[in-house]
């Protein structure tokens, strides 16, 4: 069976795309391990698929390089805004669109027939979840944990999924790829979780990095942006509105006076390609 699929990316953090509405998709966890893999697949941070919503415009299910599916993606739901637009599946440029943590309203910014960025209202951010975080309360606010001898302070904040957010005075010095699984699996995350760390510039805007539950170091994550805004916000180190700039580009996130999050950002289609199942 071929299956025709897009590979897109939203500020760095690059997926497959399958519209299931053509072509349905069996098993997409063992597709997103196969095909996520560089080198021997087709290389992504993990697999969507576009589908029918009874609730919403369309649908999203996305499943993480390991296979594990995630709840929601931001820099995903842009670019399933930018597919649908420019595949003819609607000419619409406020579109619904539903995935595991509720359903978010996409707003399209078109010149030309082509959709540059996306506006995602991502909805009201959670500070305390006990299925999220393991403690008393459900909720940390510049917290302490402990990893591999070390200890790190963070806000923990749920955007349908759960978020870590860590300061520090520069990014660049953390080892990643040591301490991310560490924390992503410590107990206090029953559910483990995504790790940011963040770094609060002289001009306000935010530096941050990101381990991805599921995928490991990416070079952004909409979520994370989002969940790192509010954090430097709750805890005094920035206003309602921050530019986060990550490894593959910057979002613009706002935290509105109704407590709805909205993020603008970009949406690429780096190309369209055919593989045999």
């Amino acid at each position: 069976m071929k299956i025709q699929f897009t590979k897109m990316h939203g500020a760095g953090n690059d997926y497959i795309y399958v519209n299931t509405l053509k072509y349905p998709v069996a098993n997409p966890e063992t597709l997103s391990i196969v095909w996520s893999r560089p080198h021997f697949g087709i290389g992504s941070d993990g697999l969507v698929l576009i589908g029918p919503s009874e609730k919403a415009d369309f649908s999203m299910r996305i499943f993480n390089a390991d296979g594990s599916e995630a709840m929601m993606c931001g820099n995903a739901s842009r670019c399933i805004g930018k597919y649908v637009y420019e595949h003819g599946l609607t000419q619409h440029t406020e579109i619904t669109l539903e995935t595991l943590s509720g359903i978010k309203t996409l707003h399209l910014h078109v010149a030309e027939g082509k959709v540059n960025t996306v506006t995602v209202d991502m909805e009201q951010p959670l500070l305390e979840n006990k299925q999220q975080l393991a403690t008393a309360s459900g909720s940390m606010m510049d917290g302490e944990i402990k990893a591999d001898g070390q200890t790190f302070k963070g806000t923990f904040v749920c955007m349908g999924n759960p978020h870590f957010v860590i300061f520090v005075p520069d990014v660049m010095q953390i080892p990643l790829t040591e301490i991310g699984p560490k924390l992503e699996h410590h107990p206090l995350f029953p559910e483990r979780c995504n790790i940011e760390f963040a770094q609060i510039r002289e001009d306000g805007s935010i530096r941050m990095r990101v381990w991805e539950r599921g995928s490991g170091i990416t070079l952004a994550c909409g979520t994370g942006a989002c969940a790192t805004a509010v954090a430097a916000s709750v805890t005094g180190r920035t206003g309602r509105s921050s530019d986060i700039e990550m490894d593959g580009g910057t979002l613009h996130i706002e935290w509105t006076a109704d407590n709805r999050i909205l993020m603008t950002g970009p949406a690429t289609t780096v190309f369209d390609g055919e593989i045999t199942i």
